[in-house]
């Protein structure tokens, strides 16, 4: 009478070898390393934004702009000084904004410069060897 479990303790008793497979990178498509830099920017540009955003509402509803709107009225001795009309919702989320974009455009330029320097120096290098193993 053999079960599964005694099935499967015998199938783990053998020893299966493990396949190597080597490969070089000698070459990286230049529109599809633009084109998935592009997506990963993005993506992490919606996180900042919403992050950026987020913090500013725990802050705000916390009430750690009023004590620092105390502190720093008793430091300038200025009573009209507030943080959170200096820096309100909008103005965060547009700076937020502006630098997202930014890290996109950078972000998808160096990458598309990291793969055009990659493809140049595959000719004195031989490329980059990488190894995969089935485990």
């Amino acid at each position: 009478m053999s079960s599964v479990a005694e099935k499967l303790q015998r199938k783990d008793q053998r020893s299966t070898a493990a396949k190597q497979v080597r490969l070089k990178l000698v070459y990286l498509d230049f529109w599809s390393v633009v084109k998935l830099s592009f997506l990963i920017w993005v993506c992490l540009g919606i996180v900042l934004v919403v992050a950026t955003v987020l913090i500013w509402i725990v802050l705000f509803s916390t009430g750690v702009f009023g004590k620092l709107d105390t502190a720093f009225q008793d430091i300038l001795s200025d009573p009209t000084f507030s943080i959170a009309s200096s820096f309100g919702l909008p103005q965060v989320g547009l700076f937020a904004l502006v630098v997202g974009i930014l890290n996109v455009v950078v972000g998808t330029v160096l990458a598309a410069i990291a793969s055009l320097l990659y493809n140049l120096s595959v000719r004195f290098t031989g490329g980059l060897l990488v190894g995969f193993q089935n485990s």
